[in-house]
């Protein structure tokens, strides 16, 4: 059976930037483990939102600018980004809450495989 790792949203903004916590933090080490221990096919998911963030009607109910595209806090975490090297990964880029894109994706990983799927990282 296919394995497939979801590592969710482990960007520098939720674990020590403008929404990070203590929580997320202790974390990284654990996922970072994990990513170096898989061996199937890995999704990285990023949040990402653009400059015009307080603008926007998830900006008006979290008025916190992060993971605005490009920026530092919108990179993953260092220990994260080191745990992909070497890794073939895919990155999923999400514009808002969930992401439209990644089931076709896991689906064509599986390649028609029976596959299971474990999600790790913040907001699972």
């Amino acid at each position: 059976m296919k394995q497939i790792l979801i590592v969710v949203d482990m960007q520098k903004d939720f674990v020590d930037g403008a929404l990070g916590t203590q929580e997320a933090q202790a974390i990284v080490p654990r996922v970072a483990r994990k990513i170096r221990q898989h061996n199937g096919p890995i999704f990285v998911t990023y949040d990402t939102h653009f400059d015009a963030y307080l603008q926007s009607n998830e900006g008006s109910h979290l008025p916190v600018p992060h993971c605005i595209k490009g920026s530092d806090g919108w990179k993953l975490d260092a220990q994260v980004q080191e745990a992909l090297k070497g890794k073939i990964y895919t990155p999923v880029e999400k514009f808002t809450f969930g992401s439209v894109d990644l089931p076709a994706l896991v689906e064509a990983a599986a390649d028609g495989e029976a596959f299971e799927i474990e999600l790790i990282g913040l907001c699972t």
